[in-house]
């Protein structure tokens, strides 16, 4: 699960990270009664939607040389008149895609002295079972085009669950900042910071994007800000954190989505044209991607688990159904656990609720495969049979170029 920026820096001042002032708005008076609490003189207004590069996108009907999802201004007046033309409007961000996301909320945020900005995240690495930080002096810029274009910029390490944040952590953080003096020391607190905020809190992802260093002023060192945060949750943990839960933006997700998470189905919208409908993440994977190989595009992944039920899987069939990129549905079935002629039922219940206008190819194989071929031969249904994997991929593929 997402949230947003704001929500994402009250999380992290809970655990004393330095965020700067800032109050979330949903209408033009509240962000101008948030700069009024402010002060000034200088003000952000940024765009709350769950994606990247914000600052860089731009509002469906302004014109080219309008502002994007992130605006420096140094008035209240121009806070009132920037959150005016933005909020309600879709923003079309590299991340966002064409289609873009309308801005519903706003962050009011006082400005920073920025001298450096760097580039600081943690994350699950599952090769260790450790928690990862990486870290770059690049910060502010995409971090996969420093990946890629100067890979010897981006430091990894990783942090023992035994031990937790030692010393040593810190000063390997601030090397690879490019931090020295007093600031070495608030990058140990800070990482120390960070990774209690995550283990604690569930996090997959935490990123840090910018991590500023802000302009010494007299009488006082720069210091170390998180100017922006992306947090990410597991969704299996979020049982143990009612009040993360309860920061969820619905607005923010995909319909389809938010249905196939009642039940407990693993299901991501792609752009494709093939539906497809699978028991086992894996065997969803490979689905995917022999579709590819025979030329076509999946339309979602969707693994339905291996307990699934007649329940489940009829409202698998319907999440399916409702996209109306899909052109055709391949239903890919291994019995184990789950009874092939279940799946069968629940196959032939949801055609018959919601109807069918296009192909559908079953492959079912494993635990009753044949009684599950009976129940689909026999339901009248307009099903193209398939032998194996590779068989029900070029049928569904044939069948929708046919049909196109």
């Amino acid at each position: 699960m997402n949230i947003h920026e704001h929500q994402a820096k009250a999380v992290l001042a809970e655990f004393g990270v330095a965020v700067p002032r800032g109050f979330a708005a949903f209408t033009v008076a509240e962000a101008t009664a948030a700069a009024e609490k402010l002060g000034g003189p200088v003000f952000v207004v940024k765009s709350q939607i769950h994606a990247g590069g914000r600052g860089k996108g731009r509002f469906e009907g302004l014109g080219p040389d309008a502002k994007g999802g992130v605006r420096v201004v140094k008035s209240v007046a121009e806070v009132t008149a920037n959150a005016s033309e933005m909020l309600g409007r879709v923003l079309v961000t590299h991340q966002t895609g064409p289609k873009g996301k309308q801005v519903n909320r706003l962050y009011i945020e006082e400005g920073a002295a920025i001298a450096r900005e760097l580039y600081l995240s943690l994350l699950v690495d599952r090769e260790t079972s450790r928690v990862s930080v990486v870290a770059s002096t690049e910060g502010g810029m995409d971090i996969e085009e420093v990946a890629h274009s100067t890979p010897e910029k981006i430091v990894t390490f990783s942090i023992d669950p035994v031990t937790g944040v030692r010393g040593f952590h810190g000063l390997k953080l601030a090397a690879a900042l490019g931090l020295s003096g007093d600031l070495t020391k608030q990058a140990g607190k800070l990482i120390g910071q960070l990774y209690e905020a995550f283990v604690a809190k569930d996090m997959a992802m935490l990123e840090v994007n910018p991590l500023i260093v802000t302009a010494a002023s007299e009488g006082q060192e720069g210091q170390l800000r998180v100017l922006d945060a992306k947090v990410s949750f597991d969704d299996n943990a979020l049982f143990r954190h009612p009040d993360i839960k309860a920061l969820r933006d619905e607005s923010e997700e995909d319909p389809k989505e938010i249905e196939a998470s009642k039940y407990d189905l693993s299901y991501i919208a792609l752009d494709g044209q093939i539906g497809c409908m699978v028991n086992g993440a894996g065997l969803a994977m490979a689905t995917m991607d022999i579709i590819k190989l025979y030329g076509a595009e999946p339309a979602n992944f969707l693994d339905v688990g291996g307990g699934a039920d007649e329940a489940k899987v009829t409202a698998a069939f319907k999440i399916i159904i409702s996209d109306p990129n899909v052109k055709g549905i391949l239903v890919n079935i291994f019995g184990g656990i789950a009874r092939c002629d279940i799946l069968a039922q629940g196959v032939v219940a949801a055609v018959k609720q919601v109807g069918l206008n296009v192909p559908l190819v079953v492959r079912l194989e494993g635990t009753n495969a044949e009684l599950g071929k009976k129940i689909i031969n026999e339901s009248g249904l307009n099903v193209i049979a398939a032998n194996d994997l590779s068989d029900g991929a070029e049928k569904i593929v044939k069948a929708v170029r046919g049909a196109q």
